[in-house]
């Protein structure tokens, strides 16, 4: 089963930093356009950012100019950048990989927390 091994989420004050990463396997990441979620308490999962394999990104109204997403070519590692974090920003995070017709390719992994609170 693939597994895409989300790190860097921990608890944050308001107004922190945080980079969060994604170690899709093999050359998942260099052949589907990927794609971060996340999943707030009590609300559905939804969709944050995506990154197609030649560079192109795509945001969620909220995540922009606050969030940015990359990828590491090295590595084939995608990372999401998060700045000015707020409460709201509170939820798992989890990251998948994209069919041409965006549909979620993968069951999901275990995803990260990311906390916001003071």
């Amino acid at each position: 089963q693939v597994r895409f091994a989300e790190s860097g989420g921990r608890l944050a004050q308001p107004g922190e930093s945080l980079r969060l990463s994604c170690a899709p396997p093999g050359t998942v990441s260099s052949v589907y356009t990927m794609a971060w979620y996340r999943q707030r308490p009590g609300n559905q999962r939804e969709w944050v950012a995506t990154i197609t394999p030649d560079g192109k990104k795509t945001y969620a109204d909220f995540a922009k100019g606050r969030f940015g997403i990359f990828r590491d070519g090295v590595k084939r590692a995608i990372y999401l950048q998060m700045d000015a974090l707020k409460p709201e920003d509170t939820a798992v995070y989890q990251c998948n990989a994209h069919s041409a017709g965006n549909a979620v390719v993968y069951p999901w992994s275990q995803g990260t927390q990311v906390t916001v609170n003071s």
